[in-house]
Protein backbone atom coordinates (compact mmCIF):
# COMPACT_ATOMS: atom_id res chain seq x y z
CA UNK A 1 0.00 0.00 0.00
CA UNK A 2 2.89 2.38 0.69
CA UNK A 3 4.24 1.58 -2.78
CA UNK A 4 0.84 2.48 -4.26
CA UNK A 5 1.03 5.80 -2.43
CA UNK A 6 4.51 6.36 -3.87
CA UNK A 7 3.15 5.75 -7.36
CA UNK A 8 0.44 8.35 -6.73
CA UNK A 9 3.11 10.84 -5.73
CA UNK A 10 5.01 10.20 -8.97
CA UNK A 11 1.83 10.69 -11.00
CA UNK A 12 1.50 14.14 -9.41
CA UNK A 13 5.12 15.04 -10.16
CA UNK A 14 6.19 14.52 -6.55
CA UNK A 15 9.20 12.49 -5.46
CA UNK A 16 7.68 8.98 -5.21
CA UNK A 17 7.56 8.30 -1.50
CA UNK A 18 4.52 6.77 0.17
CA UNK A 19 3.63 5.90 3.74
CA UNK A 20 0.87 4.15 5.67
CA UNK A 21 0.02 3.97 9.36
CA UNK A 22 -1.34 0.68 10.69
CA UNK A 23 -2.79 0.31 14.19
CA UNK A 24 -3.74 -3.08 15.60
CA UNK A 25 -3.59 -4.57 12.10
CA UNK A 26 -5.93 -1.95 10.62
CA UNK A 27 -4.99 0.69 8.05
CA UNK A 28 -5.56 4.07 9.70
CA UNK A 29 -3.93 6.48 7.26
CA UNK A 30 -2.09 6.66 3.97
CA UNK A 31 -0.11 9.49 2.47
CA UNK A 32 2.46 10.42 -0.11
CA UNK A 33 4.81 13.31 -0.71
CA UNK A 34 2.94 16.57 -1.26
CA UNK A 35 5.73 19.10 -0.82
CA UNK A 36 5.45 20.51 -4.34
CA UNK A 37 1.66 20.27 -4.59
CA UNK A 38 1.12 21.99 -1.23
CA UNK A 39 4.15 24.31 -1.36
CA UNK A 40 4.99 22.81 2.03
CA UNK A 41 8.51 21.59 2.85
CA UNK A 42 7.11 19.53 5.72
CA UNK A 43 4.61 17.58 3.58
CA UNK A 44 6.72 14.42 3.40
CA UNK A 45 4.78 11.16 3.08
CA UNK A 46 5.43 10.27 6.71
CA UNK A 47 4.16 13.60 8.01
CA UNK A 48 1.07 13.47 5.78
CA UNK A 49 0.24 9.97 7.05
CA UNK A 50 0.91 10.89 10.71
CA UNK A 51 -1.35 13.95 10.48
CA UNK A 52 -4.20 11.88 9.03
CA UNK A 53 -3.72 9.15 11.62
CA UNK A 54 -3.76 11.67 14.46
CA UNK A 55 -6.96 13.22 13.14
CA UNK A 56 -8.68 9.88 12.62
CA UNK A 57 -7.67 8.54 16.03
CA UNK A 58 -8.21 11.83 17.84
CA UNK A 59 -4.74 11.79 19.38
CA UNK A 60 -1.33 13.16 18.47
CA UNK A 61 0.21 10.14 20.15
CA UNK A 62 0.04 6.91 18.16
CA UNK A 63 1.16 4.18 20.57
CA UNK A 64 0.62 0.71 19.20
CA UNK A 65 0.84 2.03 15.63
CA UNK A 66 3.36 1.15 12.96
CA UNK A 67 4.53 3.20 9.99
CA UNK A 68 5.50 1.66 6.66
CA UNK A 69 7.32 3.99 4.26
CA UNK A 70 9.09 3.49 0.95
CA UNK A 71 12.19 5.54 1.80
CA UNK A 72 14.28 5.85 4.95
CA UNK A 73 12.95 8.87 6.89
CA UNK A 74 14.87 12.14 7.12
CA UNK A 75 15.71 13.96 10.36
CA UNK A 76 12.45 15.94 10.36
CA UNK A 77 10.40 12.79 9.94
CA UNK A 78 12.34 10.82 12.55
CA UNK A 79 11.59 13.60 15.05
CA UNK A 80 7.88 13.44 14.20
CA UNK A 81 7.84 9.65 14.51
CA UNK A 82 9.42 9.83 17.96
CA UNK A 83 6.97 12.52 19.10
CA UNK A 84 4.08 10.39 17.80
CA UNK A 85 5.35 7.50 19.96
CA UNK A 86 5.11 5.00 17.12
CA UNK A 87 5.81 1.39 18.00
CA UNK A 88 7.53 0.24 14.79
CA UNK A 89 9.00 1.75 11.65
CA UNK A 90 9.42 -0.34 8.52
CA UNK A 91 11.05 1.30 5.53
CA UNK A 92 12.06 0.10 2.10
CA UNK A 93 14.98 1.87 0.44
CA UNK A 94 17.92 3.39 2.29
CA UNK A 95 18.58 7.09 1.71
CA UNK A 96 22.35 7.61 1.78
CA UNK A 97 22.05 11.39 1.42
CA UNK A 98 19.35 12.27 3.95
CA UNK A 99 18.37 9.06 5.77
CA UNK A 100 18.27 9.65 9.51
CA UNK A 101 17.64 6.11 10.71
CA UNK A 102 20.93 4.45 9.74
CA UNK A 103 22.32 5.90 6.50
CA UNK A 104 23.44 9.54 6.79
CA UNK A 105 22.90 9.75 10.57
CA UNK A 106 21.43 7.42 13.20
CA UNK A 107 18.91 9.57 15.03
CA UNK A 108 16.66 6.66 15.97
CA UNK A 109 19.34 5.40 18.30
CA UNK A 110 20.09 8.79 19.89
CA UNK A 111 20.22 8.40 23.65
CA UNK A 112 18.55 11.75 24.34
CA UNK A 113 15.18 10.71 22.87
CA UNK A 114 12.70 9.61 25.51
CA UNK A 115 11.03 7.08 23.21
CA UNK A 116 12.49 4.23 21.20
CA UNK A 117 11.01 2.94 17.96
CA UNK A 118 11.86 -0.49 16.69
CA UNK A 119 13.00 -0.05 13.09
CA UNK A 120 13.69 -2.33 10.16
CA UNK A 121 14.89 -1.30 6.73
CA UNK A 122 14.98 -3.14 3.44
CA UNK A 123 11.31 -4.15 3.33
CA UNK A 124 10.49 -4.24 -0.43
CA UNK A 125 13.59 -2.13 -0.99
CA UNK A 126 14.09 -2.95 -4.66
CA UNK A 127 10.66 -1.93 -6.00
CA UNK A 128 10.79 1.26 -3.92
CA UNK A 129 14.30 2.09 -5.11
CA UNK A 130 13.31 1.42 -8.72
CA UNK A 131 10.39 3.85 -8.43
CA UNK A 132 12.82 6.52 -7.24
CA UNK A 133 15.47 5.73 -9.87
CA UNK A 134 12.88 5.80 -12.65
CA UNK A 135 11.43 9.07 -11.43
CA UNK A 136 14.79 10.82 -11.36
CA UNK A 137 15.87 9.28 -14.69
CA UNK A 138 12.79 10.79 -16.34
CA UNK A 139 13.43 14.19 -14.75
CA UNK A 140 17.02 14.39 -15.97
Amino acid sequence: MALEQAERAAEQGEVPVGAIVVCDGELVAAGHNLTITNNDPSAHAEIVALRLAGQRLGNYRLPGCDLYVTLEPCAMCVGALVHARLRNLYYAADDPKAGAVVSAVSLMDASHFNHRIHHQGGVLAEPAAELLRGFFRRRR
